[in-house]
């Protein structure tokens, strides 16, 4: 059964969301607060996550570019902030979608379907979420296993290259700067440098072309960072 976790710190509303979810099929958990919603979410990543920003301990945008540099499951934020800037920050840090308070409980469980359908249709052609073997017409990543192929040639690929593999192709077309890729792809940052991205990267596009010289998977933008370009048949 597909697992949602609600991250709310209002019982209430958690409540009714729970009820609504388990109505139209959904298996749920709840937490409270910021801190442990994170331990969660990096220790068993659910389904989808509905997370509220104003949280105790942990907020949710911390909860979310914390969680966005392990796991790419869907996120949905909830928030009573209801300013165009306060929604393009979470959607950048990587949220899925973003629902205004007060809500209909019924427009979050469309959406949380909405969400779910596209990341199954994503995760058919080889842009799953984290957590699950992404399969593919080509491009085939197993994150659990760290192991990740191409027309079924095995990349060899280093936890780092497959983690920037795995970032870019998450969202094809997207360009990603370099501190992007940074923070979704390497555990440590501290000692690692965006050049250190370039020599990945340059090593990501000489394992692809080996298994598939006829297509450029990795994009360059000039003063910005790298897309990942998916096969257009």
């Amino acid at each position: 059964m597909t697992r949602i976790l609600i991250v709310e710190d209002e019982p209430d509303i958690a409540s009714v969301l729970q009820d609504y979810l388990h109505h139209a099929g959904y298996e749920t958990e709840h937490v409270a607060d910021g801190q442990t919603a994170l331990e969660r979410m990096l220790a068993a990543p659910p389904d989808l996550t509905l997370l509220d920003v104003m949280l105790p301990r942990l907020d949710g945008l911390q909860v979310l570019k914390q969680a966005r540099a392990y796991t790419l499951h869907p996120i949905i934020m909830l928030t009573a902030r209801i300013e165009e800037i306060d929604r393009l920050v979470g959607l950048e840090a990587g949220a899925d979608d973003y629902v205004c308070k007060p809500f209909s409980p019924r427009e979050v469980v469309a959406r949380v379907r909405a969400v779910l359908r596209r990341t199954a249709i994503e995760s058919a052609e080889g842009r799953g979420a984290a957590g699950t073997t992404e399969r593919g017409r080509a491009l085939l990543l197993d994150d659990v296993h760290w192991r990740a192929s191409l027309h079924g040639i095995p990349l060899n690929l280093t936890r780092r290259e497959f983690g920037l593999l795995q970032a870019l192709a998450r969202h094809p077309g997207r360009i990603f700067s370099r501190a992007r890729l940074l923070e979704l792809a390497y555990d440590d940052t501290a000692d690692v440098t965006e050049r250190a991205v370039d020599s990945h990267i340059k090593n990501l596009r000489r394992k692809l072309s080996v298994a598939a010289p006829e297509h450029d998977w990795i994009r360059s933008v000039y003063g910005i960072g790298f897309a990942f370009e998916a096969p257009s048949s």
